[in-house]
């Protein structure tokens, strides 16, 4: 994890606020199903520099996984994206977010169901807001159904337990997510 190191245990790191962003560097955070697959498949992003898996968009301080599977926290599985702007866009992490899940079904993403599973850019900044909105209106057309993604401002976000942490690669299990296109 990005300045913060982390055990394989159920240790969580402390929250990062939406303004702590490393000098030279930017930083979104994405929802999109189970974390595992979207940490997974931002890390293969050329300019990523961290991707961190976590919680974002609940009313709870330091929430659990446990907790917030439960649905009772408000938050999202999400990952937290720190980026260089030289080297991969925002708009570049938006076309991966579009082309790797599914953001026409509400609180769902295949086998996985419930407010935490829902699509969701947490956005840094005006302008990330803006290229959000912009970005989920030019996708709707290769779409049958409505985009359900919520475009909101970032807010805590709560690293998850460590034991999450770069899952995929440490256990070598396949990701939960599939291109679309």
């Amino acid at each position: 994890m990005f300045g913060r190191s982390m055990n394989l245990d159920a240790t969580q790191a402390p929250p990062i606020q939406p303004d702590e962003v490393p000098e030279g560097l930017d930083r979104a955070a994405f929802a999109a199903g189970c974390f595992w697959g979207v940490e997974e498949f931002f890390l293969a992003v050329p300019g990523v520099v961290d991707a961190v898996s976590g919680y974002e968009g609940g009313d709870v301080d330091r929430p659990t996984y446990e907790q917030v599977c439960s649905g009772s926290t408000g938050h999202a599985e999400a990952v937290l994206v720190t980026f260089d702007p030289s080297r991969v866009t925002f708009d570049q992490l938006l076309e991966e977010f579009w082309r790797h899940h599914d953001p026409t079904t509400l609180n769902r993403q295949g086998p996985d169901h419930g407010t935490q599973y829902r699509s969701a850019v947490f956005v840094h900044n005006g302008a990330q807001a803006e290229a959000a909105r912009a970005s989920l209106e030019a996708y709707q057309v290769q779409f049958k159904r409505p985009i359900v993604t919520e475009v909101s401002p970032a807010s805590t976000f709560w690293p998850a337990e460590a034991y999450h942490q770069r899952y995929t690669e440490r256990t070598g299990r396949g990701g939960c997510h599939v291109a679309n296109w």
